[in-house]
């Protein structure tokens, strides 16, 4: 049976839940728990807010199936209630605690790579992993000081891979407010990168 399950569309699985089939549930959340988890890492960088965000995006699907709409992509939609739900969350930490985001460490960070899935490691040196984690870290912490707006549409984009349309969608923003925050955003990430390198190797 779940060997059936794995073929099967999203909207195939959606309309199998809507019908009662709790293992077509399960199904979803195994082809999305590490993609979820690793944008909700990147986002709030907090481990306990990603574990309750993360849990209560898969709750509210769960608790959805009388309001699914099986024509729509789910991929799209699961991401825009992670999204609210991870700015919600970190509205009221922030609040609580009066740190700011960037501020925050975890020494058990899941490495960027794991995320971006782009380097196969058969030929990597010891020092060339090394390099790597120096990258991800300083790479992370970049992304993590920035605005919220400017963050969440970097995540989306480049770690994500949404399309334009898609980020408009999940955002509720014009295209042409994605392209411009986009813009804005790699801007920033870039400034803040070169004078990152050059504080490192000065």
């Amino acid at each position: 049976m779940a060997k059936d399950l794995i073929k099967l569309t999203d909207g195939e699985l959606l309309t199998r839940y809507t019908e009662g089939e709790e293992a077509a549930f399960r199904e979803i959340v195994t082809r999305y728990k590490n993609g979820l988890y690793a944008f909700l890492r990147m986002f709030l960088n907090r481990r306990e807010l990603v574990e309750d965000v993360f849990q209560e995006t898969f709750l509210q699907l769960f608790n959805s199936r009388e309001s699914f709409d099986t024509s729509r992509p789910l991929r799209p939609w699961l991401f825009t209630i992670a999204a609210n739900k991870a700015k919600d969350a970190l509205r009221k930490w922030q609040r609580k605690n009066a740190i700011p985001i960037g501020t925050m460490t975890d020494s058990e960070d899941m490495s960027f790579d794991d995320m971006l899935n782009s380097v196969s490691s058969d030929r990597t040196m010891p020092y060339e992993e090394l390099q790597k984690e120096e990258t991800a870290l300083r790479v992370r912490q970049i992304i993590s000081v920035m605005p919220e707006n400017l963050r969440e549409i970097l995540v989306f984009a480049y770690f994500n891979r949404f399309s334009y349309k898609q980020m408009a969608e999940i955002l509720s923003i014009p295209i042409g407010t994605v392209k411009s925050r986009l813009h804005t955003a790699v801007g920033r990430f870039e400034k803040e990168w070169t004078s990152s390198v050059g504080s490192k190797e000065s």
